[in-house]
């Protein structure tokens, strides 16, 4: 039996972790560190006439304390001066944006002027979303691959172990950034119900068209008496840059595509209308339906069915 086999797999870490410079601190510690010295050094030589030694050390002293936490200290993975210039730039940011790509005009000289906040345009971060699936980010683009789950703990040690290793093996070969978003999500029976009762429309045989109503009244009084959820796995895959970028951030994702169904999971490269949906769902993950049928993507006109002549083309 090899139910006692260690599963472990050999992936890097911080591998984007900065270089160290001296002393264990890397270049943008040490600028911090450098520029506070160099302030306290011009404010002791300025004021040494001024005021006595040890009344001038204890001032300093607080603020040698600030510059060494703001280089050294750390929270939630982030280094204290990202924080601080994040608050700064969220300070300065304007607090209403409005959806106005060709920007915000003056109000009309016989309006009234508004108090408050002015106004800004909005900015999102993806502009376009194409029909292949990859979303524009201006600077770069982004393509989203579903992946199922894979149960590890009814497997034996040696399939946990190659299942580990192809996944560190997947981790391994990633030469850009990528996202990996576990999410717990509604399911949306009612419109299964309905897809199945479209679907039992066509079946020829009464007895299985029977099973499949029944099924669907079964999904109905489910949705009804209860709100299930399902688990979802997305990995976003990123390519940076202004050209080449989207057929990079494509190649990206059917490797990894590929590399996650290696493993047994049910993997897909998800297309421009389904990852439309995917991110609509995770804007609004309070809306009743889910991702588990298309939408139409921004900048494409809405359509029906012909038999409506009121529909909109």
């Amino acid at each position: 039996m090899d139910t006692d086999l260690e599963v472990r797999a050999r992936v890097p870490a911080d591998i984007e972790a900065p270089d160290r410079i001296v002393w264990g601190l890397n270049a943008r510690q040490v600028a911090i560190m450098a520029t506070a010295a160099a302030i306290g050094y011009l404010i002791f030589m300025s004021a040494d006439a001024l005021v006595p030694v040890p009344v001038l050390l204890a001032l300093l002293i607080p603020f040698a304390a600030v510059a060494v936490a703001l280089a050294v200290g750390r929270r939630d993975g982030l280094p204290l001066d990202a924080w601080l210039l994040a608050a700064l730039r969220y300070r300065r940011a304007p607090r209403r944006a409005v959806p106005a790509p060709e920007g915000v005009s003056d109000a009309p000289a016989w309006a009234p002027a508004a108090a408050g906040p002015s106004l800004a345009v909005l900015r999102l971060p993806a502009q376009t979303i194409n029909d292949n699936g990859v979303i524009d980010l201006g600077q770069g683009a982004t393509v989203l691959v579903a992946a199922g789950t894979v149960n590890v703990g009814l497997r034996t040690g040696k399939e946990q172990a190659a299942l580990v290793g192809g996944y560190a093996r997947w981790l391994n070969s990633l030469t850009g950034p990528v996202q990996v978003v576990v999410s717990a999500r509604r399911v949306d029976l009612t419109g299964h119900a309905v897809r199945i009762t479209d679907a039992a429309e066509g079946l020829l045989n009464p007895a299985l068209a029977q099973a499949a109503l029944d099924y669907a009244d079964f999904l109905l009084d489910v949705a009804a008496d209860r709100d299930p959820l399902w688990r979802t796995v997305t990995v976003a895959c990123t390519a940076t840059g202004q050209h080449g970028a989207a057929a990079e951030a494509m190649r990206r994702a059917e490797h990894t595509a590929a590399a996650l169904a290696a493993l047994g999971a049910q993997t897909q490269v998800l297309d421009g209308p389904t990852a439309t949906a995917v991110l609509t769902t995770a804007v609004d993950p309070y809306q009743p339906t889910d991702a588990s049928w298309p939408r139409t993507p921004a900048d494409h006109a809405i359509t029906a069915h012909a038999s409506y002549p009121e529909a909109v083309q």
